[in-house]
């Protein structure tokens, strides 16, 4: 590796920067600690200090520009951020939507803090600076690199809260369709969780607040109440962008039932199905397509990761 090659590796917080202390375990070590000094090629910016749980929109841009900021430097082969678990899954396809480079970007992060007795924050970082280098890697997309997995950002999903192989994604060489740049504030998407007793008046509360577009995590392969239907038939009739997917860990959502509120019946109202980025990609996915002023046609086909584009 030249010395003008260089990776760069972008801190936002996170439990791999963690200190265990009396009120829990906080961001406190600086990316320039956890990278080191061993590699000059290697060059650590701290862009925050979050615990994940707690980024917002704007928080995410910021990371956005940081990664842009990086790839403009030709002599940069690669990018890696550390991100807390938590959100991880949101930013990472917030970048892939618009990572038209062919450098490869990774997002990586630890399941114990910095402080444990046996952190895997150093491996999971030593990883990803060597996916980052590997030539391998170009032309990939963003990518996240933990617990020996590498998976692609589209679709990829936190399925453990303690294992230290967190993650897993349902198609590991999904369709990329790409978005053009955009810098305009990020309508406000709302998620909602189906459950028996729900109030489907909750759909209301969200336009009424603003919302512009619902994502909702529904039952089984994406059927809800057909109380919830007829609110969401009526939500997509005053222009908003519904989607639904499945709070089934695993599995595509496969439009199949009726009887009033399944997916046919959804479809059937112009509902948006996600058949395989759960609700927290699907909310991100269609933020990012609002924000460019497209209609639910031209946002459905970043739902899916399986259809070439």
């Amino acid at each position: 590796m030249s010395a003008h090659e260089r990776v760069v590796v972008l801190g936002t917080g996170g439990t791999i920067a963690a200190v265990e202390g009396p009120g829990g375990a906080v961001p406190g070590v600086d990316v320039g600690v956890l990278v080191g000094t061993d590699d000059p090629a290697v060059e650590a910016r701290s862009v925050m200090a979050v615990d994940s749980s707690a980024m917002t929109p704007a928080l995410q841009r910021q990371v956005l520009g940081a990664v842009r900021d990086a790839l403009d430097d030709p002599d940069v082969v690669g990018v890696v951020v550390t991100h807390g678990t938590d959100t991880l899954e949101e930013t990472a396809v917030l970048l892939d939507l618009t990572h038209t480079d062919p450098r490869p970007v990774v997002m990586t992060g630890a399941q114990r803090p910095a402080s444990d007795p046996d952190p895997d924050g150093p491996a999971n970082l030593a990883a990803a600076i060597a996916l980052a280098r590997d030539p391998a890697s170009r032309d990939r997309g963003v990518l996240v690199a933990l617990g020996g997995s590498v998976l692609p950002a589209r679709g990829v999903a936190k399925r453990s809260t303690t294992d230290v192989d967190a993650f897993a994604a349902p198609v590991l060489s999904p369709a990329r369709p790409l978005m053009p740049p955009a810098d305009g504030p990020t309508p406000r998407v709302d998620l909602l969780a189906a459950h028996p007793g729900m109030d489907v008046g909750l759909v209301d509360v969200c336009l009424d607040r603003g919302a512009a577009g619902l994502v909702i995590s529904a039952h089984g392969s994406g059927n809800v109440h057909p109380d919830l239907a007829d609110r969401l038939r009526a939500a997509v009739r005053a222009g908003v962008v519904v989607v639904v997917t499945t709070r089934v860990p695993d599995g595509p959502v496969v439009v199949t039932y009726g009887g009033g509120g399944g997916a046919v019946d959804l479809v059937a109202a112009g509902v948006l199905v996600s058949p395989w980025l759960r609700a927290s990609q699907a909310r991100v996915v269609v933020a990012e397509g609002l924000a460019r002023g497209w209609d639910a046609a031209t946002i459905r086909p970043f739902l899916d990761l399986t259809t070439p584009h």
